[in-house]
């Protein structure tokens, strides 16, 4: 196992580092310090082929290129300080109203204009053993930053295992009560781009989604999904949905285990090549989203086709709008309460 850094430019006069962590079955995995993205992963499939399959850019020109940003992906970054929307951008938090960002139409997205997708983490240090690899990144908020209240620590370790695990852990502390939410928005593919996802067989265990309203917001209603197109409690090919949702997913699920328990929550095979991806998680629930606004003028430098469909997110967070939905599970994080939130992608190939 090794892990070793690059250079990978510079924004406005502050370096950007690429890390490239490889253990040894020949998973490799890529990320940089801006907005503690993942690049690249790339895995073998059943017949030892390398295939890369996460949408991202080998350069750090492709996250700035003028289609990528008005189209605004989120390829792979860590979001916060609040990952999805916040109804209007208001919330209650001590009593005391706050107004944060609407840069989603009515609605606060992904931490506002500059959220931590957007910034350049620092590095706090990195590890090596005999069975896993770990980056470790940290990143300060301010009192006020984007709007929201207290001083925010936020620490995210990468870990890579000889399990091919991906294991990454998310800790903060506040000196203010504060929402916080935080995800890695990574797209999956797991045929290497040669096709969209539909053919994916996806497990996701869940009966039921918060339901959004009209301006694409849950706002406290639930929806049981056992047996509709949106069940995939037995595993099930995603493209059999879209005969009856035909815009794909974007659905949040909360799942069937108590929020703060480890435990599997997804598993998606892929026909072709043999690869599968797990998905254990310490958190309340996840958006499924299968890309349905993902511009199809996107591509990898080496010509990896991104677009519609052509990939899928497992976003592990708290629920969208947790601030103002009675109930939601630990969306609010308070002073001498300490964030500590696992999400594992396990890979394998056969």
């Amino acid at each position: 196992m090794k892990i070793s850094k690059a250079a990978f430019g510079e924004i406005q006069g502050q370096a950007v580092d690429l890390f490239t962590l490889e253990n040894d079955n020949g998973v490799t995995v890529k990320i940089t310090t801006y907005g503690g993205t993942v690049t690249s992963i790339v895995t073998p499939d059943k017949d030892g082929k390398l295939s890369d399959i996460v949408c991202g850019f080998d350069t750090l020109d492709g996250y700035f290129a003028d289609e990528y940003k008005t189209n605004s992906p989120y390829f792979g970054c860590l979001v916060g300080r609040y990952a999805a929307r916040i109804k209007d951008g208001k919330f209650v938090v001590d009593g005391n109203e706050h107004q944060v960002a609407t840069n989603d139409g009515p609605n606060h997205l992904h931490g506002g204009v500059i959220g931590f997708d957007k910034r350049i983490w620092d590095v706090a240090g990195t590890a090596e053993n005999d069975d896993s690899i770990s980056l470790t990144l940290s990143l300060d908020s301010a009192d006020g930053d984007e709007s929201f209240p207290g001083n925010l620590k936020v620490v995210v370790e990468y870990r890579l295992t000889n399990d091919n695990e991906i294991r990454i852990n998310y800790q903060a502390e506040t000196d203010k009560a504060t929402p916080v939410s935080l995800t890695n928005h990574t797209y999956f593919n797991l045929n290497g781009f040669k096709d969209k996802v539909l053919d994916h067989v996806l497990q996701l265990k869940s009966d039921r989604v918060l339901v959004p309203d009209e301006t694409n917001v849950p706002v406290g209603d639930e929806e049981n999904v056992v047996g509709t197109a949106a069940d995939f409690n037995q595993p099930k090919r995603i493209g059999d949905a879209f005969d009856e949702l035909p815009l794909g997913f974007e659905h949040f699920y909360a799942f069937n285990k108590p929020a703060g328990e480890l435990d599997k929550v997804a598993e998606v095979t892929e026909p072709t090549t043999g690869r599968k991806l797990e998905v254990l998680s310490t958190e309340p629930g996840t958006l499924l989203y299968t890309g349905r606004y993902t511009s199809d003028n996107l591509k990898r430098e080496s010509g990896d086709q991104f677009g519609q469909f052509r990939a899928f997110c497992i976003e592990t967070s708290k629920y969208p709008n947790g601030p103002n939905i009675d109930g939601a599970p630990k969306c609010v994080l308070n002073p001498g309460e300490k964030y500590n939130e696992t999400t594992i992608y396990k890979l394998s190939w056969a």
